[in-house]
């Protein structure tokens, strides 16, 4: 009988299985991947997997679960990190607000020139599968209401009093980069947003 899997090992598998499936369903697509492919490339049984995520809904949740807090984590590090140089000695006509906005934007356009870019992971996942599987659909939801959130703090910070527009900026050049295979969209939303932010000051 094989010894009972330790709390660091079961993390382990989890961390492994996550790992693999994001990989597969980012490039791949999520019904073009069967759990078989999932298997081989985490390396653990399929009996383990089905005991991680007894569906593959609920491994499709935790990857993009997963995913959300490290973009959205990843994003508002560089825009703070903008914020927090801004208006220095070297530039000191640097508004900090506006700053931070427009790196949304700067992290984007990084973002869209990685190797393999596919655009929106939460999007694709809609694309796909739509309202066929609500526990998806509900963590889709959930990242865009996130990330709609930080653009609409850092927007009325810089002094947008409505973020709909840099909302829509953004997710337009999300999937426009996506199609073209070219981040200039990024710099386009970013030229944009500047000249929503001159005029209104």
């Amino acid at each position: 009988m094989p010894a009972p899997l330790t709390e660091q090992q079961t993390r382990q598998d989890g961390e492994a299985l996550l790992d693999a499936a994001e990989a597969l369903f980012y490039e791949k697509g999520i019904r073009a991947v069967g759990m078989d492919e999932v298997r081989a490339a985490s390396g653990l049984p399929l009996k383990r997997i089905y005991r991680l995520h007894p569906a593959k809904d609920d491994l499709v949740v935790a990857v993009l679960r997963r995913r959300d807090l490290r973009w959205r984590a990843d994003l508002a590090a560089a825009v703070e990190a903008a914020g927090a140089g801004a208006g220095s000695a070297s530039d000191p006509d640097v508004d900090g607000p506006r700053a931070r906005l427009l790196a949304a934007f700067d992290w984007l356009g990084r973002w869209f020139a990685e190797p393999g870019y596919r655009g929106c992971a939460w999007i694709n996942a809609f694309g796909e599968l739509g309202p066929a599987s609500p526990p998806v659909l509900a963590e889709v939801r959930a990242h865009k209401e996130a990330f709609h959130a930080q653009l609409a703090d850092w927007s009325r910070a810089a002094g947008l009093p409505d973020p709909s527009a840099v909302q829509l900026l953004a997710e337009g050049a999300i999937v426009t980069a996506a199609i073209t295979a070219d981040p200039a969209p990024a710099r386009h939303a970013r030229a944009a947003v500047e000249a929503l932010l001159d005029a209104t000051r």
